[in-house]
């Protein structure tokens, strides 16, 4: 898959709004006005939609709109490789040293983005990441306990101190991000990931809400079956980390 490659200058944009996508045609317009709605005025920013190798017209609705739009862009992936692989695809692009992220079926409502983006902003270098934790869920009875037990086994596991890590808002340094060893599954542990790097972790409770409409895309096995064996790489790469030594270059003015 090929990857626009960041601005030359980043200090065009603040901030990278990076939204994955798999077969969300009807969701992104509304979406993308909402988006815009939240942060018009308030940075300059671009969104990135990371087109997961759709099948329907969510291309041609994301092309459409561009034309309109300066500050979106899209990146398809050729076939679908999974929302880990779409959300770093859409982080390698950002151009904005803030990357914030929300999933595309509309659950994730935009009005939260400031919250998030605010929050990164103001913890300076010890915060790398802020995550959003749902209150008010509008899953079902089935999906809210698949989420209860995954979350209580991974936190008991890693005590990455998150009660919800499956919720889509997150905000987060880019270049911490880009530090993080990649893998499938990546953005279910970003808030142990990040702790193992020496950065702190904000909250910020989000309401969610209905998916505008479709079903989703990234199903209960991805998320379970899957993830029990990135939990156990998870923890095999946080009791190896070691402490990041103190590097300076020796100048001949030194």
């Amino acid at each position: 898959m090929s990857v626009d490659l960041p601005s030359s200058d980043p200090t065009e944009v603040a901030v990278s709004i990076v939204v994955p996508v798999r077969n969300e045609a009807e969701n992104v317009a509304p979406l993308i006005a909402e988006i815009a709605a939240a942060l018009d005025g308030r940075w300059a920013y671009e969104i990135i939609y990371v087109n997961d190798g759709s099948t329907d017209a969510t291309a041609d609705r994301l092309a459409a709109i561009m034309k309109a739009r300066a500050n979106l862009r899209q990146i398809r992936h050729a076939g679908s490789a999974g929302q880990s692989a779409a959300v770093r695809s859409g982080v390698r692009a950002a151009r904005g040293a803030v990357v914030a992220t929300l999933d595309g079926d509309g659950q994730n409502n935009p009005a939260f983005l400031p919250d998030l983006i605010s929050a990164i902003e103001k913890g300076g270098d010890r915060i790398g990441l802020v995550a959003g934790q749902r209150v008010g869920r509008k899953d079902t009875g089935f999906k809210k306990l698949q989420s209860r037990i995954a979350n209580g086994v991974r936190n008991a596991i890693l005590r990455d101190g998150t009660r919800d890590t499956g919720c889509g808002l997150k905000a987060f340094r880019r270049d911490v991000f880009l530090m993080m060893p990649y893998f499938d599954g990546l953005h279910r542990f970003l808030p142990a990931l990040v702790r193992r790097e020496g950065y702190e972790i904000a909250y910020v409770d989000v309401i969610d809400r209905p998916r505008h409409s479709g079903v989703s895309n990234y199903g209960f096995f991805d998320r379970l079956w899957i993830g029990i064996m990135d939990l156990a790489g998870v923890w095999w790469l946080i009791r190896r980390k070691k402490p990041t030594p103190v590097a300076t270059e020796v100048t001949s003015h030194d």
